[in-house]
């Protein structure tokens, strides 16, 4: 069976819009295409200012973001927290249901 040990969602992130500069016409100038991202409990940020299309520098800045080591320091270190949970409730319960734990009654 296996256990969910974290889980990261797009309200885990702070995300806004910016024009972008450049190269690329008025189109990249007047429209809000660029994105910023940041991951406030790791602290790491990125950000996706290559193409015109908003959709595609949400996903080039998402990929920079997991890329980046503060955010790969920071879940190693949530996957170890909670794996290491897990193995002390497994161990409790181990403990729980040793023979010299346990009443049995017959009636």
């Amino acid at each position: 069976m296996k256990t969910k040990i974290l889980s990261i969602t797009k309200k885990d992130f702070d995300i806004s819009f910016f024009s972008g500069s450049g190269a690329g016409g008025q189109h990249r100038n007047r429209h809000k295409n660029c994105v910023r991202m940041r991951h406030p409990d790791s602290g790491a940020s990125s950000t996706g200012a290559d193409c015109k299309s908003k959709d595609q520098n949400m996903k080039n800045a998402f990929k920079r973001l997991v890329g980046n080591s503060v955010f790969k320091n920071w879940l190693d270190y949530q996957i170890a927290k909670s794996c290491a949970n897990q193995a002390e409730v497994e161990e409790a319960v181990d403990n729980a249901m040793q023979d010299k734990n346990l009443i049995v009654e017959y009636l």
